[in-house]
């Protein structure tokens, strides 16, 4: 496949929308009581400032710097202006609250300069001892005291003006000019293969070949709008809420922030209605808040509207199908009470979400069939999408033209993509294995880690680590995890042997755990307690006294790995099992659980015990105290 090799990085593609559309409202910000609006030719002014600010400041081409905020203008003026200093950004998320994974990231990523919201300050400021290599804090709110080495970003805009009227527009431009395609735009940390998280680097190339390759699968002009409701850290969020939006012309929000995560997620509907979007970015967690609202919401209007909603939503489910590639034949007929329902009902539900709102698009984790049928009932269709941030990360989408419940839809293009079966052999079209793929897409590798590039992108094709198969109809279908990935319900990946591998060595009543999280709000455990230490330490196993107490044991095993525990900090919180089962049987080679390396086969075992992991996630499954836990201890 031969690539476009003409320049174009992500300055350059500021630069052309900026004279594109110099007049059309590129941000929208609300940190009063209405949203405020700032133009391209207003952005690019306050890129250049700070872009200076920053030259100033002592940032050379090839720094490292870091990004540790909500979304807001500042978090894209922000990247922006570290491109016209030659910087790299390494966007941080704001859910990081172990400071070892965000010390992991600063230290790993060579980070020497950081930018900071006032709310995330204090992390930064709890670490800063030990990153000796940042030489500046640059605060986007204004501080009652600033420690050394912080500085507010008022001041670094003052000195970015100043640096303009010393030097000539050709001189502070000489930087951004010299970037080429190959050079990196951002290192993104992705929890992957390994325990520690792995930075994907991402060049110029990559991300405006995903910009180009995105926009073949959905049709945005400049009139669009969209709020930004995932972290702009997100690779899914950065590129389709904010690159491509930037490229045609259009209208970027961002959630107001609150003084507490909570009180900006509760932010997130009124602003839904005040910036009216015309696509929305989802993850299935989001979804399923969206869907109860709306439900609460038609309940609280009495049986009556309930039973015309629920009737309604038959109808037009059965009207739209779970295709828009089926010939719709005898539904035609009921038409005349789709068009009655929608004026009836669901325009008015519509108009809690703004009222212009065309349709969400799904990334991260599959959305439930479900979920996107109530979604098609109501008239703002959920299109399921596919990506990971090593392909920038969008790879198919489901859109307006084309789309399948279940499916993750049609591929970008251009992009080379075949399945292949654990040795790395090419399948036939419908037969499932590893998604491959091959593009300018395609990241740069992992920062410092050549092992884990070389495993992941062989002569430049990338091995996603997803199950899928390709339809006859040209869709992609998504099946869950190639290897053994956790992924919650927000798209997250992290590999959970180095969890399971302490559990074991670090317990003498432990023998086996397998870590278990398709997509769900919460990650579970398969354990193979030793039953002979157990009773060594004096558990009467015999009695269903000394059970319950064995079971106390083992939680108290798994919670020394959490918050007030003996290795508290050595994995992400959210990773660790909320609950668990305990098994009977060990996993050994005769069950085939186990194979010659004494690896775990995960399939098997997911297979083995579907019930029980299903039961994890149900209110008595989720007790410790279950019947199925203690009758295994027998």
């Amino acid at each position: 496949m031969n690539y476009n090799k003409m320049k174009k990085t992500l300055v350059d593609l500021f630069e052309e929308s900026v004279r594109l559309y110099p007049n059309n409202t590129f941000l929208l910000e609300k940190t009063g009581k209405v949203f405020e609006p700032t133009t391209y030719t207003q952005v690019k002014e306050k890129v250049y400032q700070l872009g200076a600010g920053l030259q100033a400041l002592g940032v050379k081409k090839g720094d490292s710097m870091a990004l540790l905020s909500e979304g807001r203008n500042w978090w894209i003026i922000g990247e922006l202006a570290m491109f016209y200093a030659g910087a790299m950004n390494v966007p941080l998320s704001i859910k990081l609250e172990e400071s070892n994974d965000l010390l992991f990231r600063l230290v790993h990523g060579d980070v020497k300069f950081i930018m900071v919201s006032g709310t995330q300050l204090k992390k930064i400021r709890l670490i800063k001892e030990q990153l000796p290599e940042v030489q500046k804090v640059i605060v986007f709110d204004e501080q009652d005291h600033y420690e050394d080495g912080e500085v507010f970003i008022g001041d670094v805009v003052k000195m970015g003006e100043e640096f303009l009227t010393e030097h000539t527009m050709e001189e502070f431009l000489k930087i951004s000019q010299s970037i080429q395609n190959d050079d990196v735009a951002t290192i993104t940390y992705t929890s992957g293969t390994t325990a520690d998280p792995k930075g994907v680097v991402l060049t110029h190339r990559n991300y405006t070949s995903n910009v180009e390759q995105a926009l073949t699968l959905v049709n945005i002009d400049q009139t669009w709008r969209t709020l930004i409701i995932l972290p702009l850290d997100h690779c899914f969020a950065h590129v389709v809420g904010f690159y491509i939006m930037m490229s045609r012309g259009a209208t970027v929000a961002t959630v107001q922030v609150g003084r507490t995560p909570m009180e900006s997620l509760k932010n997130i509907p009124l602003n839904i209605k005040e910036v009216k979007p015309h696509f929305i970015l989802s993850v299935p967690a989001l979804a399923k808040t969206f869907k109860k609202n709306v439900e609460n919401g038609i309940r609280a209007k009495g049986d009556t509207t309930v039973k015309l909603f629920n009737f309604g939503m038959k109808v037009r489910q059965i009207y739209y199908g779970d295709s828009n590639l089926d010939f719709k034949g005898w539904r035609y007929l009921l038409k005349p009470l789709v068009v009655l329902f929608d004026k009836v009902i669901f325009s008015k539900v519509r108009e809690n979400f703004g009222g212009e709102l065309k349709f969400f698009i799904g990334g991260g984790a599959l959305l439930d069939k479900n979920l996107q049928k109530f979604y098609v009932g109501i008239g703002i269709p959920m299109y399921q999408g596919y990506g990971l941030s090593e392909a920038t990360p969008v790879l198919s989408s489901n859109g307006p033209e084309k789309y399948r419940f279940g499916s993750s839809g049609k591929l970008v293009k251009p992009i080379e993509l075949k399945i292949c079966d654990s040795e790395g052999k090419e399948l036939p079209l419908g037969e499932q294995g590893e998604i491959v793929v091959k593009g300018e897409n395609v990241m740069a590798g992992y920062w410092k880690n050549p092992e884990a590039t070389a495993e992941t992108v062989k002569d430049g094709w990338l091995y996603t680590g997803d199950l899928g198969y390709m339809s006859k109809e040209g869709l992609l279908y998504v099946k869950g995890r190639f290897k053994s990935l956790l992924i919650s319900s927000d798209g997250e990946k992290y590999s959970p042997e180095g969890i399971e591998e302490a559990f074991v060595g670090q317990s003498k009543y432990i023998d086996q755990v397998m870590l278990y999280n398709n997509q769900s709000p919460y990650t579970v455990a398969l354990i193979v307690p030793n039953k002979d230490n157990l009773k060594r330490k004096g558990f009467d196993l015999s009695t269903e006294e000394g059970r319950k107490a064995a079971l106390q044991k083992l939680e108290a095993e798994v919670n020394k790995y959490k918050k007030g525990g003996l290795f508290e900090g050595m994995f992400p919180e959210r990773w660790l099992p909320s609950t668990f089962a305990v098994l009977a049987e060990p996993f050994t080679e005769q069950n085939q659980m186990i194979n010659s390396t004494m690896k775990m086969v995960r399939g098997k075992i997911e297979k083995a015990y579907a019930s029980r992991l299903e039961y994890l996630f149900t209110a008595e499954g989720k007790q410790l105290m279950n019947q199925q836990n203690l009758d295994a201890l027998k």
